[in-house]
């Protein structure tokens, strides 16, 4: 997990109480869960399957009747899903931009397809969730207490109430068995993962995740630092708990480690540093956060970022601090880092 992803720890208790009004109706109204408020399309193959269930990483066991085809999941849960053929109805977390358009972390979604419960941190509809008549919540997990990813901590008994929960870790494990899991679900959900798509994209994964050991290995001496910005603050990545940084770490990569291990309630994911230090460590290739919440490297205008080395030498490119949990939409992350490494100049 990232910097300013972990940073919001801190704010999971304010969530405003003015969403849960008229919650006891809706719930109501839905009962127990059948389709009457829009959800009676699903397919006809997971009407006629038999019992479905699933242990998730908190070691929670789901089981229901059939396959849900009610799923509402969160957006990088959802896009994972939707590249193995499982659609979702409803998602929640960052899903659109402000001018409209598909957020990264909504990956090849088609966004007007879906109902949006929540699109940033601590928004979550419990009202259009219940609508939805969900059988199953998706997402993830950045710690060993098993806390479902942008659920708001305010209004989760709620949500709990509606639908069981399903979470795939992402936390102090590698890419591979992060990405493993979601397969696991999706082939559970009734996903095609012998689509030639699919397979196509787990071998081109293993491709690229080749060639970056062999970039790293012929390159053992370029130094590679994970940042993140904001207005205040630089982040600098440690790689102990990112999936994607711990997988390139055990690929051979070459990465800067935080000297100073943040206090909670970051837990160790990062150190900050103000603009006046940015500097602080020597990096010769420099991967930036690149979801909507950071700010990117095109926006920074601070002096002491501009005079990096690694900027003046234009060695740096996008990270996604949050990967969508597919094999084809961790390629080309993997693809680029090892490029980069490739041609890097030891600059640092």
């Amino acid at each position: 997990m990232s910097n300013a992803r972990t940073a919001r720890f801190s704010r999971r208790g304010i969530l405003a109480a003015g969403g849960a009004l008229g919650l006891g109706a809706v719930l109501a109204a839905c009962g127990d869960g059948d389709a009457k408020n829009g959800g009676s399309d699903s397919s006809a193959a997971a009407e006629e399957s038999g019992p479905w269930s699933f242990q998730d990483d908190r070691g929670t066991t789901v089981k229901l009747d059939k396959v849900p085809a009610n799923i509402v999941a969160f957006t990088g849960a959802a896009a994972a899903l939707h590249d193995y053929g499982v659609q979702v109805k409803g998602v929640f977390g960052p899903t659109k931009t402000k001018d409209g358009k598909a957020d990264v972390q909504a990956g090849d979604m088609d966004i007007s397809k879906v109902t949006i419960l929540g699109n940033v941190w601590d928004q979550f509809s419990v009202e259009k969730y219940a609508t939805l008549s969900p059988e199953v919540l998706i997402t993830t997990t950045f710690d060993d207490a098993g806390t479902l990813w942008y659920v708001p901590e305010a209004s989760k008994d709620k949500i709990a109430k509606l639908a069981p929960s399903v979470a795939v870790s992402v936390y102090d494990r590698q890419l591979t068995a992060s990405l493993e899991r979601m397969w696991e679900l999706a082939e559970s959900l009734g996903g095609d993962m012998k689509a030639a798509k699919v397979t196509d994209a787990k071998k081109r994964f293993e491709e690229a995740s080749e060639r970056l050991r062999k970039a790293a290995k012929a390159n053992p001496d370029i130094k590679v630092m994970a940042g993140s910005a904001s207005p205040e603050l630089f982040y600098v990545s440690g790689t102990n708990l990112s999936v994607d940084l711990e997988y390139y770490k055990a690929l051979g990569v070459n990465f800067v480690e935080p000297t100073e291990k943040a206090k909670e309630p970051t837990g160790g994911w990062f150190e900050s540093l103000s603009w006046e230090n940015v500097d602080k460590h020597r990096a010769d290739l420099i991967i930036m956060d690149d979801r909507t919440s950071a700010t990117q490297p095109a926006d920074i205008t601070e002096a002491t970022w501009k005079k990096l080395p690694a900027v003046k030498a234009g060695q740096v490119i996008g990270r996604s601090a949050e990967p969508i949990l597919s094999y084809d939409k961790c390629v080309p992350q993997i693809e680029a880092l090892a490029e980069a490494i490739e041609k890097a100049k030891k600059v640092g």
